[in-house]
């Protein structure tokens, strides 16, 4: 049974300790060495930082000296520590950490996961092989020579015409094809218009907290810094956003990420008034905005204001994250030094996929193909939803019929956060809490980020199951 972390010890850190001292015995150190490794290199152990002795370790974590003792050493022998007779343990100089997020850029799966609850992927399956080849041979054959050389570095006419037409119809996007820019993804989108604005002299662009983590090392790749900005019941809390000074923000108003909010209507017009009012910009990530499922999704904040709004979007929910194709509407200001950089960054996105999107969308298929997610992902939140009802009974299930995800704030007789995380990774559920991504949240009741779009249904119940079983405390489980 593991204590409180040691004091100086980073709590960021003692939550990948706690689930490797649940490892079963004969793992138990190897586990441990993981997760100390792990620490180091995503930086919750930083450079320099001095570590409990072993036998203050053990002690805390509840396991024997020896284990720890070893771990010190082969940590010690890889470079990760660095040690002295006398003088202690420490995290080694050499070790360069990645920049807040780039753990979650890139997630590898596990083997001991037997219920996958991480937020942010599509269900892979649903992407529509056969459709999609028989459009790649219609363009084959359609396509001159011509088409094959070098691309327009905003992206096919044909296609930002497409997306043009798209946008506006479904989300109310008010744009033309000259504001158009193609994309690899809002990655690329976002990366771009740090760029610019740091070359115009923006040292800093206001982040939501929580909300994504990739933001933040996006931002210091391109230049400027993230500055993390709460947000309440109705979105960005407006006083926190005047009072930074910033004079762009990042936003995901039509369904947050990772909360579940939508922004009130009266919030969307405090946004766009502070925009005009400092002369700023709005960056909207409709991160997942077509899939609304209690009525029909909210249309873009760009229509209400496209000179102080940028709206971005992708294909990744829709289609498949590795298709690496998304959009970027920019105002005119901003539009020729946009452009401008994206030539020079990638000579434009790959030619031949261009065109197989720009007809795909032409003959209807995206719209069908919006319609089979929509169905498949609304039946798999209603499973989630029933099954936290029948097995784990007064889980409260906050934010909108939408998306990908959903929060569920588990009863406070689970335990804490510090307890009940350690207990699901040895059960083998995969799941993150709301903290994750920037909100403290409540010790007591621990608010977990759901994830079900990529599992079916049967799946959905059984990984529910599981969660109940492991989040029971311990004499709860005993007696059952």
């Amino acid at each position: 049974m593991t204590s409180a972390p040691h004091p100086g010890f980073p709590s960021a850190a003692w939550e990948l300790l706690e689930p490797a001292v649940a490892a079963p015995a004969r793992a138990r150190g190897r586990s441990l060495q993981a997760a100390l490794r792990a620490a180091v290199r995503s930086g919750r152990l930083a450079p320099g930082t001095r570590l409990p002795s072993s036998r203050d370790l053990a002690g805390d974590l509840g396991v024997s000296r020896g284990l720890v003792t070893e771990a010190y050493e082969q940590l010690t022998a890889e470079g990760y520590l660095r040690s002295g007779r006398g003088a202690g343990t420490w995290v080694g100089e050499a070790v360069r950490a990645p920049a807040p997020g780039a753990r979650d850029l890139a997630p590898g799966p596990s083997p001991d996961v037997r219920a996958d609850f991480v937020a942010g992927g599509p269900d892979l399956s649903l992407f529509p092989r056969s459709v999609w080849a028989a459009a790649q041979r219609g363009v084959l054959g359609e396509l001159p020579h011509a088409g094959l050389g070098y691309p327009d570095p905003r992206g096919l006419p044909r296609l930002r015409t497409a997306l043009a037409e798209l946008l506006a119809r479904r989300r109310g996007v008010v744009t033309d094809p000259e504001r158009v820019i193609v994309c690899s993804g809002v990655t690329q989108a976002v990366t771009l218009l740090g760029v610019v604005l740091h070359a115009r002299g923006q040292s800093a662009i206001g982040v939501e907290d929580p909300g994504s983590p990739q933001y933040e090392e996006l931002f210091a790749a391109a230049g400027p810094r993230a500055v993390r900005l709460p947000l309440d019941d109705e979105g960005l809390a407006m006083g926190a956003l005047r009072a930074s000074g910033v004079r762009t923000v990042v936003t995901t108003p039509s369904h947050h990420f990772p909360s579940g909010i939508a922004y009130s209507a009266p919030r969307r017009a405090q946004l766009l008034d502070w925009a005009r009012q400092v002369d700023g910009l709005v960056v909207e990530d409709d991160y997942d905005g077509d899939f609304r499922y209690d009525r029909a999704p909210v249309g873009a904040l760009q229509g209400l204001d496209p000179d102080h709004v940028a709206y971005t979007g992708s294909v990744s929910k829709s289609l498949m994250p590795g298709l690496r194709l998304g959009w970027l509407v920019v105002p005119d200001a901003l539009a020729d030094e946009v452009v401008a950089r994206k030539r020079y960054m990638d000579l434009g996105n790959p030619a031949l996929d261009q065109a197989v999107l720009a007809r795909f969308i032409e003959r209807g298929d995206h719209d069908r193909q919006l319609r089979r997610c929509q169905r498949a992902y609304k039946e798999r939140r209603d499973t989630l939803v029933a099954a936290l009802e029948e097995h784990l009974p007064g889980t409260e299930v906050s934010g909108i019929a939408a998306g990908l995800h959903a929060i569920a704030t588990l009863p406070a007789r689970c335990g804490p956060r510090r307890t009940l995380l350690p207990r699901l990774a040895a059960a083998g559920v995969a799941v993150r809490p709301l903290s994750h991504y920037g909100a403290s949240g409540d010790v007591d009741r621990v608010p977990l980020v759901l994830g079900y779009a990529h599992l079916t249904p049967a799946r959905v119940t059984d990984g529910v199951r599981l969660l109940a079983r492991a989040a029971a405390p311990p004499g709860a489980r005993r007696r059952a």
